[in-house]
């Protein structure tokens, strides 16, 4: 038998010939015969546990929409990520008001209409509305504008900013968003309107900062109207895509509207509270509005409800032609579509013109990237037939044709040549002289004064030349 052994073929390799079946050890079969014993038939090995993963985040309650919207009123949320006593994290940060601290569960819950509560829902919603950019960016990090590699200078948060104001706005120069609040009127005495507590407004500014962050040149005056109206509508958007990214809203809206965007809704009024406050039966501004260029003039908040109103149409247009009520719920549909818009929105403002963006540099690069992200057609055909009805686009345009992939539309109405932008009744925000180039004229005079200092000396040197000048 041996013999036969050594005549057979070898595994290349091996000293092992072809064809040879190891055989168990006597060791091995006792300790699988024990195995069997302790396990019983059929009974399955013990598993291994998923350990729970240990991230941190917090839970906080906050006013979910806007006071007035009773609906919805104030609710918990959950915030991802490390929360420090203030509350602060890396890029944000409260001022003005005594510091808050996690409880012993590492949440901030705090009594209703306090100031710790007024900190903690501000905070929450600068910090929700950054996180909503950031994923839309696939998770990259989004600067405040005076960030660099020797600046990672946080965003200050005033939730009752010095002072009675029936306003709130962001500062570059401050690195801060400040909040006012003023007395309702016709209410008893006492009785005042918080600006922080509002999520469109808090959304509204912090809008305002993230554009300032990827766009330094739009917010100043130099530029056309329609370039300020994005600066506005922007903010109005983030305060609608905000809510369109928590569920607890988006199934109020689902069951409010009966899926029908048009009807009345919370989500396209905007600061409800404040709007009531001034009289007005829809918040400050209306997304879901007919507004077309030629109906506005050059003052930027009315003129952004154009852009606004246009992409509201088309979020709802997305949205019904996604609607498959028997394979998927509506309000998952309608939270999908509103985070893709937010994005769409997003990756073509930063793609658009640094300085003198309009609203068809921006819809064009809109549509540009829905050809590239492989939408259906009728994603483009949606945005090209709302805002050629508002007249951003030629009129010409055949709007039963499918618009063809990688076409640049014509601009339809522009802003007349040298038209300045009127921001008289905009938010705090693009009344700051920052923005105005008021600093710049003053820097300006310095820049003068020095270099008729650098040529002629000393200033007692240039009065004695008046002086003798003057005799």
């Amino acid at each position: 038998m041996e013999k036969e052994i050594q005549q057979q073929a070898v595994v290349p390799g091996s000293t092992l010939p072809v064809g040879f079946v190891p055989t168990p050890t006597r060791e091995y079969r006792e300790h699988r015969k024990t195995l069997r014993i302790t396990l019983g038939p059929g009974l399955p090995a013990t598993p291994i546990p998923i350990p729970n993963p240990a991230l941190p985040g917090s839970r906080v309650l906050i006013w979910k929409q806007d006071p007035s919207v009773r609906e919805i009123g104030v609710r918990k949320a959950y915030l991802p990520g490390h929360i420090l006593p203030g509350p602060r994290d890396a890029r944000i940060t409260v001022q003005g008001l005594p510091p808050v601290s996690p409880n012993v569960s590492g949440d901030l819950i705090e009594a209703v209409g306090t100031d710790a509560f007024d900190a903690i829902h501000t905070f929450a919603v600068v910090r929700s509305t950054l996180t909503m950019f950031q994923r839309a960016l696939q998770g990259a990090p989004t600067p405040w504008q005076w960030n660099s590699l020797a600046n990672m200078d946080p965003l200050n948060l005033f939730p009752h900013a010095a002072g009675v104001s029936m306003n709130a706005f962001y500062s570059r120069n401050q690195k801060a968003l400040k909040f006012g609040f003023f007395d309702k009127p016709s209410a008893p005495t006492g009785t005042k309107v918080f600006t922080c507590r509002s999520l469109d407004i808090v959304a509204h500014e912090t809008g305002h900062a993230v554009l300032d962050g990827l766009k330094p040149n739009w917010l100043l005056t130099g530029n056309p109207p329609q370039t300020g109206g994005l600066h506005e509508s922007f903010g109005d958007l983030t305060a609608i895509f905000l809510a369109l990214s928590q569920i607890d809203q988006v199934e109020a809206i689902i069951a409010q509207t009966k899926t029908n965007l048009h009807d009345k809704t919370f989500i396209a009024d905007l600061a409800e509270e404040f709007g009531l406050a001034l009289g007005r039966p829809n918040g400050l501004r209306n997304a879901d509005n007919d507004l077309k260029l030629s109906q506005v003039g050059t003052e930027v908040h009315d003129l952004s409800q154009v852009f606004t109103g246009g992409v509201y149409d088309a979020l709802a247009d997305i949205f019904a032609f996604e609607q498959k009520p028997a394979q998927k719920d509506d309000a998952a549909v309608l939270y999908e579509t509103g985070q893709y818009l937010c994005g769409l929105l997003l990756r073509a403002i930063i793609r658009a013109p640094n300085i003198g963006a309009t609203y068809a540099d921006v819809v064009n690069q809109m549509l540009q990237v829905l050809s590239e992200d492989n939408k259906p057609v009728q994603y483009r055909n949606f945005l090209r037939n709302r805002f050629v009805i508002r007249e951003v686009f030629t009129s010409t345009l055949n709007l039963q044709q499918d618009l063809a992939e990688g076409v640049t539309l014509a601009a339809g109405k522009q802003d007349a040549s040298g038209a300045v932008q009127s921001r008289r009744a905009c938010c705090g925000t693009m009344q700051l002289y920052e923005y105005n180039g008021a600093e710049a004229a003053l820097q300006a005079d310095l820049a003068e004064l020095k270099k008729v200092l650098a040529e002629n000396g000393s200033g007692s040197s240039l009065t004695k030349t008046a002086v003798k000048g003057k005799r």
